[in-house]
């Protein structure tokens, strides 16, 4: 991409950029070198993003299955201006010894998102994180911590709030009152994504590591649901579909009406319906989210109908003077007693990006708010300011669904003091804050960062 074409771009992003409240830098000079760790599904979507926004390098590449390794390099090589393929590692320590990385990009499964981050920012590099951030709140903690300590720019993937048309309805409906006093706001996911399936346990193949894309998770025998991509339908590796869908609409949310912690966090439900399946992720459950004054209402199900098939996985904002529905497909403003609606749906830049309309798995639809993302995460990088998806941000989403997880699993209610990071009066819940690591994986300690 030509200096012309590239300004071009990056000036048609600025209404996305400016309502971020970010100040628009010449991405043409951001020159950085980078690293993948994680080079599956959503790593090599974010890396190709980064790409096609600035005149990045990508010089390594990490992953525990070779196949998969050598894939990703190969792809990085063909779209990356020099194309020059990038040097492969299977182990980030590896890689990391380098100290050469300006950015490092972590899109591994989610039990494997603190170890390599902390490594990441302790070699001097600037993240872009995959959420939910941790497996744990304990994690979290200390990778906050981290990311402080070293004055490290930290941008995690929740990219809806580089989203064009929520950063729209944000601004026109929200900020400017149209929906009156919001006092609830529900959000969901109805999509039948929790694995059916039962296959027996097998023989790890040859091209995975297997020992290694377990680390410090507990150890389950090898079987086909747990790589690629399955592994999210076990706990053992995930926070369920509360770590991986409620967190990026419980993330908007709060981004859209600027709240921070929930005092509290009630959930209930379980595997209610799908109980022949392997996977043991709830397939029914509903989360409160109480900020005081406001309530925000998850529920999902991974089977049965969508109440509003035209929002399986959204967010409805309730006012006294209106309702705002919003999803990634789009989002519509109603009014209180009649009057005008507003739809508006998703932007596409397909003719502007026309190697988005072949690439295998890329989410075409959300692509536009990857490379928003990923131009907010350069800017700060060059201001040395806060993204806005930053490792704080992202740790509050992600503590407040592992919450939810806990009171389902304890039954129970759970009040949460922000400052003191812990349960309030709640010894057995405090407990599960740090889930313990497998030997010979050590589980960082928030207070010795």
């Amino acid at each position: 991409m030509n200096r012309r074409n590239f300004l071009k771009l990056t000036a048609a992003s600025s209404l996305a950029l400016s309502s971020m409240g970010s100040h628009a830098v010449d991405f043409a000079d951001q020159k950085k070198r980078v690293g993948l760790i994680g080079a599956g599904w959503y790593g090599k979507g974010d890396v190709l993003r980064l790409i096609q926004v600035a005149p990045v390098e990508v010089v390594s590449v990490c992953d525990v299955d070779k196949r998969m390794l050598s894939e990703a390099a190969d792809l990085i090589s063909t779209r990356q201006a020099s194309h020059k393929k990038p040097r492969t590692y299977t182990d980030y320590r590896e890689m990391l010894k380098e100290k050469d990385l300006d950015v490092v990009l972590i899109g591994t499964p989610d039990h494997w998102h603190c170890l390599p981050m902390l490594a990441a920012v302790e070699a001097g590099a600037d993240i872009y994180l995959q959420k939910p951030i941790s497996i744990d709140i304990a994690e979290g903690q200390a990778m906050l911590k981290a990311a402080r300590k070293h004055n490290r720019v930290v941008q995690v993937g929740t990219q809806r709030r580089s989203t064009p048309h929520l950063i729209e309805a944000r601004d026109r409906f929200l900020r400017e009152g149209k929906l009156g006093k919001i006092g609830l706001v529900e959000i969901c996911c109805y999509y039948h994504m929790r694995t059916r399936e039962n296959p027996p346990d097998s023989t790890p193949p040859d091209y995975l590591d297997y020992e290694m894309w377990t680390g410090p998770a507990p150890y389950r025998p090898y079987n086909k649901l747990h790589h690629p991509r399955s592994w999210r339908g076990f706990m053992e590796y995930s926070n369920g579909i509360m770590g991986d869908m409620c967190i990026h609409m419980l993330d908007a949310v709060r981004w859209m009406l600027e709240l921070g912690w929930p005092v509290e966090v009630t959930s209930t439900g379980g595997i209610l319906v799908q109980k022949e399946s392997k996977a043991n992720i709830s397939d029914t459950q509903t989360a409160t989210f109480d900020f005081g004054g406001l309530q925000v209402v998850w529920q999902h199900r991974t089977w049965g109908e969508a109440p509003d098939p035209k929002y399986p996985w959204g967010m409805t904002f309730y006012g006294d003077k209106g309702t705002l529905k919003a999803s990634v497909m789009g989002y519509d403003f109603i009014p209180f007693g009649g009057g005008e609606t507003v739809h508006k749906d998703v932007t596409y830049e397909l003719e502007q990006f026309p190697e988005d309309k072949t690439e295998a798995g890329l989410e075409k639809h959300v692509a536009p708010a990857m490379r928003n993302h990923m131009k907010d995460l350069l800017n700060s990088i060059a201001t040395r300011g806060r993204p806005v998806a930053d490792i704080e941000q992202g740790h509050i989403s992600t503590a407040s669904c592992i919450l939810a997880n806990m009171s389902m699993k304890l039954g129970r209610s759970l009040k949460w003091d922000a400052a003191a990071g812990k349960v309030v009066g709640d010894d057995e819940a405090n407990k599960l804050l740090s889930r313990p690591y497998r030997a010979p994986w050590v589980h960082p300690d928030p207070a010795k960062i």
